[in-house]
Formats: structure tokens, sequence, C-alpha cells
């Protein structure tokens, strides 16, 4: 890793500077494992900032951050048990020089539970901006911290698992990795199912719901939009929350 000029400065100082002052000029970084690799993470005294694949890592952060790099002896607590699961229990996130409309795309994103599922036009729908779908996805492909907050649990409303950050094999082998059936998605995509139903307690969700993996057969309706299963009689899942703006085109 090339020597950055301000830390070559700091180093060169009679006196060495506290780890307090060093902590808020620079980032600490560290390489940990995870279910598609290695992946280098630069976190702050504010939290985890960055997570970034293959080579260039230095130079990505400082362009976007505008902070050198110092190596860390330990990841942070929580860190790797967090990229495995996506769930950050206490590990805190530096998401600082995001716009609103990004942070709000995040934060709805990391309401998607492992194993589901959830079309770019549920973000859209959920942030107020339902016609927003484009921006949602370019929001998500410059998500500064994949896996932490989970984008890869977004998809195209088609059932393809669309682009990803560290490439679609990658998405998909997270998604599978998590328990979500990309096979049984596309072939309900193929037959323009987009919805399920439960005759038993009238209500619609999208098909990964915890609560749509229950339906049995004998009693499961797909529906290709939201406004077919309301015309029908179903109410949509107060889990997955499936909205009007979530049609497929």
């Amino acid at each position: 890793m090339t020597q950055d000029p301000l830390l070559t400065g700091l180093a060169a100082l009679a006196v060495e500077p506290p780890e307090a002052l060093l902590d808020r000029i620079a980032a600490r970084w560290i390489r940990v494992p995870v279910p598609i690799g290695e992946l280098s993470v630069a976190y702050t005294d504010q939290g985890v900032a960055y997570v970034h694949e293959g080579d260039g890592f230095t130079r990505a952060f400082r362009e976007r951050f505008g902070r050198p790099l110092l190596p860390a002896a330990r990841p942070p607590a929580g860190l790797v048990p967090a990229l495995r699961t996506g769930r950050l229990s206490g590990l805190r996130l530096d998401l600082r020089g995001l716009s609103p409309f990004q942070r709000s795309v995040l934060e709805a994103t990391r309401d998607i539970p492992r194993g589901e599922v959830r079309p770019y036009a549920w973000i859209a729908a959920r942030i107020g901006r339902p016609k927003a779908v484009r921006a949602v996805g370019t929001a998500l492909g410059h998500n500064p911290v994949p896996l932490l907050i989970p984008c890869h649990r977004v998809i195209r409303s088609d059932g393809a698992a669309g682009e990803y950050v560290f490439g679609p094999a990658a998405k998909e082998r997270l998604l599978v990795a998590e328990g979500v059936d990309l096979e049984r998605l596309r072939a309900l995509a193929g037959e323009r199912v987009f919805y399920l139903a439960s005759d038993t307690t009238g209500v619609v969700c999208f098909p990964t719901c915890h609560n749509a993996r229950r339906i049995t057969a004998a009693h499961r309706h797909g529906f290709r939009s939201l406004s077919q299963a309301r015309a029908a009689g179903y109410r949509p899942c107060r889990t997955c929350r499936p909205a009007a703006e979530d049609v497929p085109a």
C-alpha cells in the first residue's frame, strides 16, 4: 500500500500524535473473510465507512472520503458476524457524505429480512418516491457498506437478480446462501406471478415473505399485480408490505 503524504507528515512529528487525533484524521482498515471471499473494510471513529473488494481499495477510499488509511490490528467488535449475517447488533456505520435520498434508500434496504428479497420499486415506494426506481438502483450501486446494508436483497421486478457492486454472480451466491429460492422466483416470474395470496388468511405477500412460504399449494393463489389481488379481495401483508407501485412492467 502506497504511503499517504499526510501520514508521512504525521510520522515526522517530534511527538507521536495521540490516537484520538489520528482517528479524526485517518481511517483504519483491515481485510476480513466473508461468504463471497475476502473484503477490505475501512472504519472511522464514527463507524464502518467502506466495504470494498479487489485492488484499488486505498485509492477508491481516498477519492471518496478524502482520508488516509492506517492498518488495524483487529476488526471492530461485531464486524465479522455482521458481514456474515447482515445484522449489525450495535455495530455503527459512518454514512456521512451521503445525500438525504441515498440515506433514505439505504435505510429502507436495511428493513429487508435475511432470506427475503424486494423489488427496486418497493424501495422507491417505501421512501415516497415511486417514480424514482432508476435512481434507487443508482443509490444502491453506490452503497458504501454492502453486506452490512444488504443491497443484494433488492432485485428486479421480473425476478432477475440484477446488478450488484460485487457482480451478479456474488449477489446470487449470497441470496442462495440466505435461503432465497431464485429458481422458484424466476419460474413464478415466467408465469407473470409476482405476488402470492392465501385464501385462508386473505393476505397477499411477496413470494419470499415468510408468511407466503407457509401457504400450502391448495390455498395459494398467484397474481401479477397488487391491484389484481386487491380486486380479488386480498389485503396487503403487514409484514412484507407490498405497495401499489410495486407492479412489474
